[in-house]
């Protein structure tokens, strides 16, 4: 008789993949969950919705630059809050609870944006700012948890996996969302020209009230499936110490100790700048394409190139990283990226703004989860809320140089397309920073600090 080497097969895969566990694919389904959030209302529907519909009664000009401060302003909030919230987690042991309320604050916000409609300019900033400080806030506490439930040596892996998992459940609701867009008809809803204005909006608001049910659903694996990581204090902390108190008490001896936390320093200071590159390139995208001519149907078949392309080199890249090193797999990655700016700069057509697309997703998702992996591996495990709390925020202020610099570059140079070739030095400056972190030290200096806590 055969022997059935199915089960070994897949579980093989599943190692590959970095979801062999289940802790690591309830883990995983995080990002397939929040992702949606950010395709649809932070990338692809929302925007044009906010400047369309509830700006409607204002300039174009006007209306997005109400868009931009919501941006900020939802930057300068988790900003203030992720490194004092994250270091209140560690020393509570209450990531998952941390992650809940900000995942719920999410969540119910991007459903009330069922309720926008015409010139509603006020509530859609401000239902728009507490959606993206919920997906934020949320996403630091995620990934606090990564050095917890992955070993050294399937944290690349387990990191890539959850960005392709990402990539899958972003993907699959924006192209659900544009298919009712595009034809209202054949799912039912309001269609033709004599609509209300409620009834032309339908199907965006749908889609709003859809990303906070994908959200919450996909929630479930991970808030029941992940363990909360065993409450560890300090040699000069006791249990029962003022939460807030002993927070800013972190706070202030990390800030004070980054000798010996050089190497994570270092490696967020790198990825804070190459990432500037990479945050240009995706939000100047659109800008890009229109500059060229495309139609906006274009455009975010764009963006759907990049979500779907994007999921098998994301698993590729924890295969790579396992091979070549973390480190060597994100400046290939970085090397790319300095490659598409070149082809960006002789692009000319639809054709090749598809290409270009696709050589974003061939790296994006790789570069950015291996940045987050390596990260983790060199951070003291009690207390990696607080520091993905400063990853944060240097991953959320790592997107305002670039985009200057662009905008500098195009009234310097009148067009995006000589623009585009600056971006090149964030690549350059932020790769050669990171040539310089010692890895081994990093993740020697982080054990070290986590054998002089004790169990509380």
């Amino acid at each position: 008789m055969t022997p059935d080497t199915t089960v070994p097969a897949r579980k093989g895969l599943l190692n590959a993949l970095g979801l062999h566990r289940p802790e690591l694919r309830a883990w995983a389904m995080y990002d397939w969950a929040v992702s949606a959030m950010q395709t649809v209302i932070t990338t692809a529907v929302f925007p044009i919705y906010f400047i369309s519909v509830a700006g409607a009664d204002m300039p174009k000009p006007q209306a997005t630059a109400w868009y931009s401060w919501a941006n900020t302003a939802a930057a300068v909030l988790i900003a203030v809050l992720s490194p004092i919230l994250g270091a209140m987690a560690d020393y509570r042991s209450a990531k998952k609870r941390f992650l809940s309320v900000f995942m719920l604050l999410g969540v119910f916000s991007t459903m009330g944006m069922f309720f926008i409609m015409h010139g509603d300019l006020f509530l859609a900033a401000t239902l728009f700012v507490l959606s993206l400080a919920g997906a934020t806030g949320s996403m630091t506490f995620y990934e606090s948890l990564l050095p917890h439930i992955a070993r050294e040596d399937e944290i690349d892996r387990v990191s890539t996996g959850a960005y392709a998992m990402g990539y899958i459940g972003g993907g699959l609701l924006l192209a659900i969302n544009l298919a009712w867009i595009s034809n209202p008809a054949l799912f039912g809803l309001p269609s033709g020209d004599n609509l209300t204005p409620a009834e032309a909006t339908l199907p965006a608001r749908l889609a709003f009230l859809s990303v906070g049910g994908w959200w919450l659903l996909f929630s479930i694996p991970m808030l029941r499936g992940v363990p909360e990581p065993p409450r560890r204090i300090e040699t000069d902390e006791t249990p029962t110490g003022n939460a807030v108190v002993v927070a800013f008490s972190r706070l202030r001896e990390t800030l004070g100790e980054l000798r010996l936390y050089k190497q994570a320093f270092l490696t967020m200071l790198a990825f804070t700048i190459y990432n500037d590159g990479i945050q240009t390139i995706v939000r100047m995208a659109t800008v890009f394409g229109e500059e060229l001519g495309l139609p906006r149907s274009d455009l975010i078949t764009a963006v759907l190139i990049v979500q779907f392309v994007g999921i098998p080199f994301a698993f590729l890249f924890g295969t790579l990283a396992s091979r070549l090193g973390t480190k060597r797999s994100i400046l290939l990655g970085l090397a790319v990226y300095t490659g598409i700016c070149i082809y960006a700069y002789t692009i000319h057509t639809v054709t090749e703004f598809y290409v270009l697309a696709g050589m974003v997703a061939m790296v994006q998702g790789g570069t950015q989860a291996l940045s987050r992996s390596l990260f983790a591996s060199m951070v003291p495990k009690h207390k990696s809320g607080e520091f993905f709390g400063f990853y944060s925020v240097f991953e959320k202020f790592g997107g305002i140089l670039g985009p200057a610099v662009f905008g500098i570059a195009v009234s310097t140079t009148g067009s995006s397309r000589s623009a585009i070739l600056w971006v090149i030095a964030f690549f350059v400056v932020g790769g050669a920073m990171l040539m310089t972190v010692n890895i081994a030290e990093g993740e020697r200096m982080a054990r070290d600090a986590d054998a002089r806590t004790l169990s509380a």
